[in-house]
């Protein structure tokens, strides 16, 4: 079953490669969707694909890359359709917001 999550990283995850590491374990897990810096210090992740694929990356941003501290993660549910329409198939590093 396919799912659509939003994902908020908090910690020391800007400035250690989080961006470039999530795209590459989304890419490897088939996953769709993009991340981006926020201006609070924050990285945001869209994400959609079948639910045991995006467990396991939402397992990894619990850590994310070496040099990251994550402190909390908060996940809600978003909707397949708006990501979809923003995607094409791929998972993207978007611009800071």
């Amino acid at each position: 079953m396919k799912v659509c999550k939003r994902i908020f990283i908090s910690g020391q995850v800007q400035g250690v490669f989080f961006r470039d590491n999530t795209r590459r374990e989304a890419t490897g897990l088939q996953l769709t969707g993009g991340v981006r810096n926020l201006r609070d210090g924050r990285v945001e992740v869209q994400v959609a694909g079948e639910e045991a694929a995006v467990q396991s990356l939402i397992k990894w941003l619990k850590t994310g890359p070496k040099l990251a501290k994550v402190s909390t993660i908060e996940i809600t549910e978003c909707s397949l359709d708006h990501l979809q329409d923003q995607q094409a198939g791929s998972f993207e590093i978007w611009a800071t917001r």
